[in-house]
């Protein structure tokens, strides 16, 4: 049963949101989640943030005061693909770092409709390069991201497993966004009781940001993904959530493909309830799981590097070739895009880099 609390919470939301259209203005919408951000959710005490640039990619360093830890959480924002940044999840992310005990890094990826798939993805590749030449070792990294940060996230997975990279300790996946085909019985057996989604929105964002790719595709639907390989997975959902099948679906075939899971559905709570800490008590208790689940996995290193193998013939490596050599797209990279520069090779950081075409 959810708290007294709580359900004011989702009772008050699902009112005021079910009266906004969903094609208010873009900038509009990114102006009143920085505005709600920063009113919902302050910065943890104790904690710093400052800005930095992750190979290309503006971000910003979250961590305790007086302290370095050699833990990292590279945490990636949710919003759409097509809203959020710093300033609307600093202080979120905040709280996540501290639970964690941890450094966390929060990039500020390239957003829809302006940079279409694969956009996102090339900065969460690139911010966690930056994490490895910064000294932090894979085994000590997490990643995660809330709704649209989670499927992102368990695409940088993919993308990481079939470069041959590192691969680390773990991935946080709170209420993940992961068909952008909307196929999950909860899409619309949850709509009423979702104060934030509504089922119309699913095909208006997956739109903005899948660019020339199918909504299908691994890359942006990470639950049509292969994900043998992954390291083990925290995996948050409420139950009264339009996106709960996106999660459970998931933890499902992770499961089949031997991947340790950590899955819990909260009861009564809704789409990344998480951002409502300390208001509502549940969100709360999900950020103190997080935190003991991040040092768990941080500090049980195992005796060899968990990374894989794959070579040039994986299924999401190879799909994706093929369709960007139909659409012809040239490879940029984001800080050679307007001036007509090469590729990814570009940034500072001289390593191997996926063949990955941006939607620009």
């Amino acid at each position: 049963m959810p708290s007294i609390r709580s359900q004011l919470f989702k009772f008050y939301f699902r009112v005021r949101n079910s009266r906004l259209p969903l094609d208010r203005p873009i900038p509009d919408q990114r102006e009143t989640m920085d505005r709600r951000g920063v009113k919902l959710l302050p910065m943890a005490e104790e904690m710093l943030a400052a800005p930095v640039d992750a190979f290309g990619v503006p971000a910003e360093w979250i961590d305790l005061q007086h302290t370095r830890s050699n833990r990292a959480f590279l945490y990636l924002h949710g919003g759409g693909y097509f809203i959020g940044s710093c300033k609307s999840h600093r202080g979120f992310a905040s709280h996540i770092a501290r639970a964690g005990r941890c450094r966390l890094l929060l990039p500020e990826y390239r957003l829809a409709p302006e940079h279409t798939f694969p956009a996102a993805l090339l900065d969460a590749r690139a911010a966690y390069r930056f994490l490895l030449a910064q000294g932090f070792t894979h085994d000590r990294i997490v990643v995660g991201g809330e709704s649209s940060g989670g499927g992102l996230a368990l695409a940088l997975l993919q993308t990481l497993r079939d470069e041959g990279m590192p691969m680390p300790a773990g991935a946080v996946l709170l209420s993940p966004w992961t068909d952008l085909l909307g196929t999950g019985h909860s899409v619309h057996s949850r709509a009423k009781q979702d104060p934030w989604l509504r089922p119309a929105g699913i095909p208006l964002l997956a739109n903005r940001y899948r660019g020339s790719v199918p909504a299908d595709h691994p890359l942006v639907s990470p639950l049509y993904g292969d994900l043998k390989g992954f390291p083990p997975l925290l995996i948050h959902a409420g139950n009264d959530e339009i996106l709960r099948d996106d999660a459970t679906r998931l933890e499902a075939r992770a499961r089949s493909a031997g991947v340790e899971v950590t899955s819990k559905i909260w009861m009564g709570m809704w789409h990344a309830f998480h951002a409502f800490y300390p208001w509502a008590p549940e969100a709360k208790l999900a950020h103190k799981e997080i935190g003991e689940w991040v040092v768990a996995k941080t500090e049980a290193v195992p005796d060899t590097e968990r990374r894989i193998e794959t070579g040039n013939d994986s299924i999401s490596r190879r799909s994706y070739r093929r369709r960007s050599a139909q659409s012809g797209s040239a490879t940029q990279s984001r800080t050679t895009a307007e001036d007509g520069g090469g590729g990814l090779d570009r940034r500072p950081d001289q390593r191997r880099q996926p063949e990955l075409t941006p939607g620009r």
